[in-house]
């Protein structure tokens, strides 16, 4: 009787596990910009549409626009000037540039379709425009990279896996461990997913810097700025959504040689 248990569980999660794997992978688009496949669960206009209803509710947790009007005019004209000369102009998005009011936080970040967002926190640690050019660019490569939407597809399929393993792994007598075992991977697929973003967003930053004509060494200047905003309890790398400052500065000189040379 047990084992017919346990052969039944395995059997339920082997289907759970098939359907999410088929869902991910029928949702394979080609980037129109960089040419590549990939399982991203929204269309560049649904991305776009997503961005813009989501743009107030975003800026409203960091208290709303900032008020200096020469502040913001001054992330717009950095942003525009990149998506006019780099390839970001050949995207189907809608870039809009936003200074968020938080004087204390320090962040810049994106959300699909083309909204990008930096606090006032972040900007005044910043003193060159090449610098916020640099934070700019990196913010254009998630959305050039399309990792929101790639992002969603990836936590269905790790939804459905996690669901599979949850059938496969449950324990009527323990179902509470069971369920952390299964949050865990969860997790640890997903901080993956990010770093890797983060490292190619990093790689996009370089190339729009050195496409005009900014010095791409400003993206090391933001790498020692961040790292001494960070606190000394920082968490490892692997526990990070984020790479390791000093894992991205070795990712962003190996950028900086290959696009120098091209």
């Amino acid at each position: 009787m047990e084992r017919s248990r346990i052969g039944g569980r395995l059997l339920i999660a082997l289907i759970m596990g098939a359907m999410a794997l088929i869902g991910y992978y029928s949702k394979t688009q080609v980037n129109p910009v960089t040419g590549r496949d990939q399982q991203v669960s929204m269309t560049p206009q649904e991305e776009i549409a997503l961005g813009i209803q989501s743009a107030p509710q975003m800026a409203a947790q960091y208290g709303g626009e900032h008020a200096d009007a020469n502040a913001r005019a001054l992330v717009r004209r950095i942003g525009e000037s990149i998506i006019k000369n780099t390839e970001a102009q050949q995207s189907p998005y809608q870039f809009q540039f936003h200074l968020l009011a938080d004087p204390e936080t320090i962040n810049a970040f994106a959300i699909p379709g083309g909204q990008v967002f930096i606090t006032m926190g972040l900007l005044k640690r910043l003193k060159t425009e090449d610098q916020l050019a640099g934070v700019l660019s990196h913010e254009i490569g998630h959305v050039i990279g399309r990792h929101s939407a790639q992002q969603m597809a990836k936590q269905e399929l790790v939804s459905g896996l996690a669901g599979a393993a949850s059938a496969a792994m449950s324990d009527p007598t323990s179902p509470n461990g069971s369920a952390y075992i299964t949050q865990y991977v969860a997790n640890l697929m997903n901080l993956k997913y990010g770093r890797d973003d983060e490292l190619e967003a990093d790689d996009f930053g370089v190339k729009y810097l050195i496409q005009t004509g900014r010095n791409p060494e400003s993206m090391l200047e933001v790498m020692d700025i961040l790292a001494q905003a960070g606190s000394s309890d920082r968490p490892s790398e692997f526990q990070s959504t984020h790479p390791s400052p000093e894992n991205r500065v070795i990712k962003i000189k190996e950028a900086m040689a290959r696009y120098r040379t091209q």
